[in-house]
C-alpha cells in the first residue's frame, strides 16, 4: 500500500495543512510520499522532506504550476496517481479544488473532510453540520481523501525524505491566471492562527469592524466572520469561517456579535477556547462559549483592548 499527499504552499512555504495531511496518511499505514507541486519551489521541497514518516518528496517544478491551478495540479497528481493505492489533500480551498477533479478522472468515489482513520478502507467524516459522524467504508482501487487538517495534528519536522525530481506537466490551457489579492495586514492566516477575533451580523457595519481589528492587532490574531458578516458587505468573503467558509480550531476564538448559527458552529467547535460576547443572553453561541459576556460590543471590546493595552 502507497499514499501520495498533495502539498499546499506559495512556492515559497509549505502549509501546515500539509503535516496534518501526513498525519492522517501515516493512519493509514504503508509507504507515505509527498508531491509537491509549483515552480520555483525548492525550498518548498526541503522543508516536505523534513516532514517525519515521508520516504520521498516528488517535486514537479515548472511555469505550468506556478499558480496552483486545479486543473493543471490535478494533471500531475494523475500523471503519478498509477503507483498509489491512497491520494490525500489537505480540506482546504486548495484540496478542494485538486482532488474532485483527480477522483472524476479515475472514476472513484472522493470522500471529504475525513476527520477519522478507522482503517485502510475505513474513514469517519462529518454530516448535518458536524452534529454526527458517519462511518464510510470504500471499495475503490483508489482512496481519494480530503483531510480536515484541525483533525490531525500536525507531524514533527524531523525526517530525512530523499527529494525526487519528476517532470511537470504541460499547461492544459484550461484556465488562466489572471490576478491574486494578497492580504497586507501582516496578521496570520485563519487556517493557521493561535487566536481569532470573528465578528457576525451585530456588528452593524463594516466601519464598526475597525474595532475587531483593534483588537485582533493587540492580540496579534486573525480576523475573521460568519456568513451573515459577509453576505452583508461587511468584510470579503474569504474571511467566512464556518460550514461554507473555512473550518478553524485555535486555541482562542472570540465570537463578537455572532448568533451562532449551526452552520457557524460546526467550524469552530474544535476551538480550544471559545469567548463570545452578544448582547442577546439567549443567543445559541453562549450554549458552545467557555466564557459569554452579555452586553455592547461597543463598550465592551474598547475596554478589553483597553485593558490589554495595560498588560502589555
Amino acid at each position: 500500500m502507497s499514499i501520495l499527499v498533495i502539498a499546499e504552499h506559495n512556492n515559497r512555504e509549505l502549509r501546515a495543512s500539509t503535516a496534518s495531511a501526513v498525519a492522517a496518511a501515516s493512519q493509514c499505514g504503508g509507504m507515505v510520499d509527498i508531491l509537491v507541486t509549483g515552480y520555483q519551489c525548492g525550498e518548498v521541497a526541503k522543508a516536505a522532506a523534513g516532514i517525519r514518516g515521508v520516504s520521498r518528496i516528488l517535486l514537479a517544478d515548472g511555469p505550468s504550476l506556478q499558480y496552483g491551478l486545479a486543473e493543471n495540479t490535478a494533471e500531475q497528481v494523475l500523471a503519478a496517481a498509477s503507483a498509489y493505492t491512497h491520494i490525500l489533500a489537505p480540506a482546504t480551498t486548495f484540496g478542494k479544488g485538486v482532488l474532485p477533479r483527480v477522483a472524476a478522472r479515475l472514476d472513484v468515489e472522493m470522500i471529504s473532510e475525513v476527520v477519522g482513520i478507522i482503517s485502510s478502507d475505513t474513514f469517519e467524516r462529518p454530516v448535518y453540520a458536524g452534529n454526527a459522524i458517519a462511518t464510510v467504508q470504500s471499495s475503490d482501487p483508489v482512496k481519494v481523501l480530503s483531510i480536515r487538517p484541525t483533525a490531525f495534528a500536525a507531524v514533527a519536522q524531523d525526517g530525512n525524505a530523499v527529494i525526487e525530481n519528476i517532470p511537470a506537466v504541460a499547461d492544459t490551457g484550461k484556465a488562466v491566471y489572471v490576478s491574486r489579492e494578497v492580504d497586507r495586514t501582516g496578521r496570520p492566516d485563519l487556517s493557521d492562527a493561535r487566536v481569532i477575533v470573528a465578528g457576525g451580523q451585530g456588528i452593524g457595519s463594516a466601519d464598526n469592524f475597525r474595532l475587531l481589528e483593534a483588537l485582533a492587532d493587540r492580540l496579534g490574531a486573525a480576523i475573521g466572520a460568519s456568513r451573515a458578516a459577509v453576505d452583508a458587505g461587511f468584510v470579503k468573503n474569504d474571511l467566512q469561517i464556518g460550514q461554507t467558509g473555512k473550518i478553524v480550531a485555535p486555541e482562542l476564538y472570540f465570537a463578537v456579535g455572532i448568533s451562532g448559527a449551526i452552520q457557524h458552529v460546526a467550524g469552530i467547535k474544535d476551538s480550544r477556547t471559545i469567548v463570545a460576547i452578544n448582547q442577546d443572553p439567549d443567543a445559541p453561541i453562549f450554549l458552545v462559549a467557555d466564557y459569554g459576556v452579555v452586553g455592547d460590543l461597543h463598550e465592551l471590546v474598547p475596554q478589553l483592548i483597553d485593558e490589554l493595552s495595560e498588560l502589555a
